[in-house]
């Protein structure tokens, strides 16, 4: 991925004066400072950035200058990074399904909190982590209310999350549980119905957990709806104290989508029009609008002329392909596209900070992605 080093003052401002011929990610650090500021200040624990969401160096320095101290890492190659961009910072390893190489790199560079979620994981930590360390048993629950399951491929039910506290414990490392509610998780009581369950399970297993992550799923802004996390902050703090008594254990979180999502847009230009009204962009499912394939993408977006202006005619429905020479290269929903809408015009996409670059193929020779940094996104 290629960045530009000047700072532009907004995203229409760049395109009108480069009309760049790839697509752009504009990534704005002023917002990403605000988003973390409400996490820092919203949620009754520690925040800590699940960095698959967007692995961007500028993205991890931001976050670190902005008070986040932590960082949810699932790769040796993520662990490096966080080294380089943020040596002092607390990493936590919570993929759960590691090689014994990848352990062993982990604990050389000072990783000290792991997740597990079976028997065959715990046993490979249990004979390569050093005294004192952290290991999260990540429990999953059948709860409705996000946008896909986590469930599917990560954690253990009840009774052997049960199983698997007891043996952290005597093992000897510091007992902790996760989970993760989904993504794009709306309903605080996703989140309420984990925490009474790792609440029962460390009951059953005999076990006080020093520290509970409520995972990540917090929802990050779409057109047509706003996430409350206000609500859902508070329904976790009084569920934790309501379940756990007086003296519970200190919450963590990992925001990904979230933190980051409303940090950035994403402009695609438009290559072609067919002679049905049919939009080809410089962009597609292979590339930076991955996304639009598995999830409700409603994103906001504006379309823009190459010197800048907006249309503004009737708007009408077309279909959306991407540039590859394939017909799965298709956006699932048409777009509502001004009927002045000409070859060249941009399409700029808001909260795109997630998912966009780390998915992204080269696939036909396209997905060369420009990020430029901006004073504002509007």
């Amino acid at each position: 991925m290629k960045t530009d080093k000047t700072l532009w003052a907004t995203p229409r401002e760049f395109l009108a004066s480069r009309q760049p011929d790839t697509p752009v990610a504009f990534f704005c650090p002023k917002a990403l400072h605000g988003i973390a500021k409400d996490f820092a200040c919203g949620f009754p624990g520690l925040v800590s950035y699940a960095v698959k969401a967007n692995a961007d160096t500028a993205v991890i320095t931001n976050l670190n200058a902005a008070g986040v101290q932590a960082f949810d890492v699932a790769s040796p190659v993520e662990i490096d990074l966080l080294r380089s961009a943020a040596p002092k910072a607390a990493l936590h390893y919570n993929n759960p399904v590691r090689s014994r190489a990848e352990i062993a790199h982990a604990v050389a560079v000072g990783v000290r909190s792991y997740c597990v979620d079976s028997f065959g994981e715990l046993a490979k930590l249990v004979t390569t982590l050093p005294s004192g360390c952290e290991i999260c048993v990540r429990l999953k629950l059948p709860v409705k209310g996000a946008a896909y399951d986590f469930g599917e491929k990560f954690g253990a039910d009840a009774a052997k999350a049960t199983e698997l506290l007891k043996h952290v414990k005597a093992a000897g490392f510091e007992t902790s549980m996760t989970f993760h509610p989904g993504t794009q998780c709306f309903d605080p009581q996703a989140w309420v119905s984990y925490i009474v369950a790792c609440a029962a399970v460390a009951c059953n297993a005999g076990v006080r957990l020093q520290r509970l992550n409520v995972g990540g799923g917090f929802p990050a802004h779409r057109s047509g709806n706003t996430p409350e996390l206000a609500g859902i902050f508070a329904a976790i703090k009084a569920a934790t104290f309501a379940n756990f008594g007086p003296n519970p254990p200190e919450l963590l979180c990992e925001p990904g989508r979230a933190l980051v999502t409303g940090a950035f847009s994403f402009a695609s230009r438009i290559k072609a029009i067919n002679d049905d009204g049919a939009v080809y962009l410089n962009d597609g499912i292979y590339g930076g609008l991955t996304e639009f394939r598995d999830l409700d993408t409603n994103h906001s977006f504006t379309c823009l002329s190459p010197t800048g202006q907006h249309r503004s005619g009737n708007l009408i429905p077309r279909e959306a392909f991407g540039p590859t020479c394939d017909s799965l290269d298709k956006l699932p929903d048409p777009l509502s596209l001004p009927e002045d809408t000409a070859e060249e015009d941009y399409i700029l996409f808001s909260n795109m900070g997630a998912y966009v670059n780390g998915t992204c193929t080269r696939f036909n020779g396209y997905g060369d992605i420009l990020t430029v940094t901006v004073n504002s996104l509007e």
